[in-house]
């Protein structure tokens, strides 16, 4: 098994080295402008079709969809989960205070990324015998580009994806809760996947009612606290700014217990765990936000700029500046990383009341990720072999919960890394295919903006 272990480790390094970063730094600059710095140019017209219609009458969605925001929090779900809390610190752990940088990149480039996945998402999708909405990339790959096997590679990749991604998000949590307050690991992946039993059993519909609540609760409250911790020690964020910008192109020498780590470590650390968190490149966003009744497939994809910008770049930074703040990345060794956010809180909230926070915190935001990812392997079972396959599929992806409460850690990441790779390339070379479909629904929907009226909004043509 340590074999094994190290040759994943190897290959995982190595693809995850200049080969992915290459890629996806050239993907995502292509579409950045190819769309004309469109998340930055038309900042305001965001906010408009995102926050602007929070609090704005929503008719109810039909059969088998979801509300534009439910799809949201369903995108938003798979990514602000277990992994911003304690991946971010994993990442720091393993490549120093300028991984945090590299994540910040990623998310920069990787708006316009998930902008276009969502995009060709509803284009491109289609209802399924339960009258729902169902797309992403497996669709878009073959309906818009008649590609067979890519989109067979993309599904298989994606459906072992969930598998590792269960293991890792139950492993964040059992890590906190096993190291707090002793419970047997078995246990706690149990009660995990019981939760999450309820939540997918329920389908679509469950999971959009629930992630519209929930995840909105989990994010301010998250916000708030590591907010109050980086007023706490205010004194010391440009000296953190410093290291963070220093070592994001230098090499980061051994301090305390870190072993230190070299720029190329550095930045497929903060590049691997900026695409993971924010699922830039990976298409998964696609798959849930093409179960949106939107009219104009721009403005689900606004909601995919704002989920980016809500996961990377305010909740992966809070959790990267409260570890860096605090000192903790020095004093934990990187197999423990993990520990450093549960370190930071106890040292202004208390260690009992830190611990119990956190960990009703990561088991909420982990219920809610895991769930949602369940839900993107049931439809590449579904659409690999047959209707029925993704209800199999379920009881695959609950053991994994219960594996991965009790797996390894950093083999769990090196794991996702790894699969990733099947998941990533297929995408981003379709979406570079079909730009032009990306560009002509922007600028339809712009031409729209332009001209539209004060009430009311016309049919688009699907």
């Amino acid at each position: 098994m340590q074999t094994f272990t190290k040759t994943i480790e190897k290959i995982s390094d190595f693809i995850w080295g200049y080969p992915m970063i290459l890629l996806l730094l050239f993907c995502g600059i292509f579409f950045t402008f190819q769309l004309k710095f469109l998340p930055f140019r038309y900042a305001k017209v965001v906010l408009q079709e995102t926050v602007g219609k929070l609090f704005s009458k929503q008719e109810k969605s039909k059969s088998g969809t979801l509300s534009p925001f439910q799809a949201f929090t369903t995108s938003l779900a798979s990514t602000a989960g277990a992994t911003n809390v304690v991946g971010v610190p994993v990442a720091i752990g393993f490549g120093g205070p300028g991984a945090l940088f590299w994540m910040w990149i990623v998310a920069l480039i990787g708006m316009s990324l998930i902008y276009a996945e969502i995009v060709l998402g509803i284009k491109f999708r289609e209802k399924n015998e339960k009258d729902e909405w169902v797309g992403g990339p497996v669709y878009y790959m073959q309906k818009g580009l008649h590609w067979k096997i890519p989109s067979i590679i993309y599904a298989t990749g994606l459906m072992f994806e969930v598998f590792a991604s269960s293991m890792v998000q139950a492993n964040c949590f059992s890590k906190i809760v096993t190291s707090s307050f002793g419970w047997s690991k078995l246990m706690v992946g149990i009660g995990l996947a019981i939760l999450v039993a309820i939540m997918v059993f329920g389908g679509v519909q469950r999971i959009g009612k629930v992630t519209e609540k929930l995840l909105p609760f989990l994010v301010l409250v998250y916000v708030g606290l590591t907010g109050y911790i980086i007023f706490t020690l205010r004194d010391q964020i440009p000296e953190t700014f410093g290291l963070i910008f220093q070592h994001a192109f230098t090499k980061t020498a051994p301090i305390g217990l870190f072993a230190g780590a070299g720029i190329v470590q550095t930045i497929r650390w903060g590049m691997a765990r900026g695409l993971y968190t924010s699922d830039a490149g990976m298409g998964n966003s696609a798959i849930a936000n093409a179960t949106a009744e939107v009219e104009y497939p721009s403005q689900q994809g606004f909601w995919g700029i704002f989920a980016v910008f809500i996961d990377t770049i305010v909740i992966c930074s809070l959790s990267g500046l409260v570890v860096i703040l605090s000192g903790e990345w020095q004093r934990a060794k990187s197999e423990e990383a993990q520990a450093m956010i549960l370190q930071t809180f106890s040292k202004v909230f208390g260690e009992f009341p830190s611990q119990v926070i956190l960990s009703f915190m990561i088991g909420l935001f982990a219920v809610a990720t895991i769930g949602v990812i369940i839900y993107y392997g049931e439809k590449q079972a579904e659409f690999l072999f047959f209707p029925k396959a993704g209800y199999i599929a379920r009881f695959f992806y609950l053991g994994a919960v219960v594996l991965g409460s009790i797996g390894a850690l950093e083999f769990c990441w090196k794991l996702v890394d790894l699969v990733l790779v099947l998941v990533v390339v297929p995408n981003v070379f379709a979406l570079m295919f079909l730009y032009k479909h990306v560009k002509e629904e922007t600028d339809r929907f712009l031409d729209y903006q332009k001209t539209k009226p004060k009430k009311g909004t016309p049919k688009a043509q699907t």
